[in-house]
């Protein structure tokens, strides 16, 4: 293929998309608290403070409305966690798709 070469073909992009294992929750970031802490609204009904541990503190952007994948911490119960990945907006379309996202309007967040 050339390098500007416009997709002609029809066929649809393949990727793979990183589902919750085990203790992982998919969640909304509600509101960016300074440093690498945010608040995200988890889709299990708990809001969590969570933080970008330091090998993605440089690697991962994110915004308000961005759907994260959420890992709790085991010392700090239900309300502290960790980022573990963020989605791209075809990957919550896949997820919306597939059950693992509820349809719910992010203003209820």
């Amino acid at each position: 293929m050339r390098k500007h070469d416009n997709n002609e073909n029809n066929e649809e992009d393949v990727f793979r998309v990183r589902t919750p294992r085990d203790r992982e929750v998919i969640g909304i970031l509600k509101q960016r608290l300074g440093g690498s802490r945010m608040s995200v609204a988890c889709f299990d009904g708990k809001t969590r403070i969570c933080r970008i541990p330091g090998r993605l503190k440089r690697k991962l952007w994110v915004r308000e409305g961005d759907h994260l994948l959420i890992e709790p911490w085991e010392l700090g119960g239900d309300e502290k966690g960790d980022v573990v990945y963020k989605y791209k907006p075809n990957h919550v379309e896949w997820l919306r798709k597939n059950g693992y996202i509820k349809d719910i309007i992010k203003e209820e967040f």
